[in-house]
């Protein structure tokens, strides 16, 4: 398979300002990517597990816990186990960070949103994000 051949796919918040800076700036690039609404769609254990492996994370690291009941469900003690962050992870979409963007480059939690330019064949070379704010490849 080649660069041309592999999909870029963002798991999205469309109610996310940054997950959608990030789409738009893979869009900017010139792909047409998968969008994967996953507070509609939900989590497989499978990919999840898949994309924590691509990105050499544990659950923690993706953990959400701004707007979500991850407090409340014990996840932010450092002695709850990655096994019940993940199943509480499935339980609840929110508690996934977002946005993750998977592309031939890799696969990436994109927080700030122009993380994504990395993973991007031709990203743009300047980029008005939604708040005016101008970033820019490193």
């Amino acid at each position: 398979m080649t660069d041309a051949d592999f999909p870029v796919t963002i798991f999205h918040n469309p109610a996310c300002g940054t997950s959608r800076n990030t789409l738009a700036m893979i869009e900017a690039s010139g792909e047409t990517p998968t969008v994967v609404e996953y507070l509609i769609q939900g989590w497989t254990r499978p990919q999840l597990e898949a994309l924590l492996s691509e990105m050499g994370a544990k659950p923690r690291d993706i953990l959400r816990t701004s707007g979500t009941p991850a407090e409340e469900l014990g996840l932010t003690n450092e002695a709850t186990s990655d096994e019940t962050i993940l199943e509480a992870m499935l339980a609840h979409p929110i508690l996934v960070n977002r946005p993750i963007v998977q592309t031939s480059k890799g696969t990436r939690l994109c927080r700030p949103s122009e993380a994504v330019f990395d993973l991007l064949r031709r990203p743009v070379e300047v980029f008005r994000k939604e708040d005016g704010g101008v970033v820019r490849p490193s």
